[in-house]
């Protein structure tokens, strides 16, 4: 689990990869550097996203399409009435969070001899998938 916080007067948005267990969350700039990535439990969700919504200057929820997504959703328009939500599809953002994660940790001992495809990271990812997810936004956005 990551908690990077850092400070910016950039506009950013929240990205979440939801889950019915625990949700990877981040905050990304527009210009995609990465804030805040952190996984939490699907029950504390709304209360750190406020937490965050409080802190940076959130412009839109990029919401992944994944498990829980129509649910999450729904909360976050309750929660956030205001506030833009977009569904963003999550096709292989698991595979690139795993990627993502050895290279940021790479494997030592003999572990660095097995490719990084064929390893299971030893904690969830979802944090990294939440990341891919609000690049991949910031990718193919329009307006912010």
């Amino acid at each position: 689990m990551i908690w990077i916080i850092m400070e910016t007067d950039e506009k950013c948005i929240i990205a979440i990869d939801p889950g019915r267990e625990k949700c990877g969350v981040a905050v990304l700039t527009v210009n995609r550097r990465t804030l805040v990535q952190k996984t939490v439990s699907a029950g504390k969700l709304a209360a750190v996203l406020k937490a965050l919504e409080i802190r940076y200057q959130i412009t839109v929820f990029a919401l992944g399409s994944g498990t829980t997504g129509k649910m999450t959703k729904k909360m976050l328009e309750e929660e956030f009435p205001s506030m833009k939500v977009v569904v963003v599809d999550e096709y292989r953002t698991t595979d690139e969070a795993r990627k993502r994660y050895w290279q940021e940790n790479p494997p030592k001992g003999l572990l660095r001899f097995i490719p990084s495809g064929m390893l299971v990271p030893p904690v969830p990812v979802d944090d990294f998938a939440a990341v891919v997810i609000g690049e991949k936004y910031l990718t193919h956005m329009k307006n912010l």
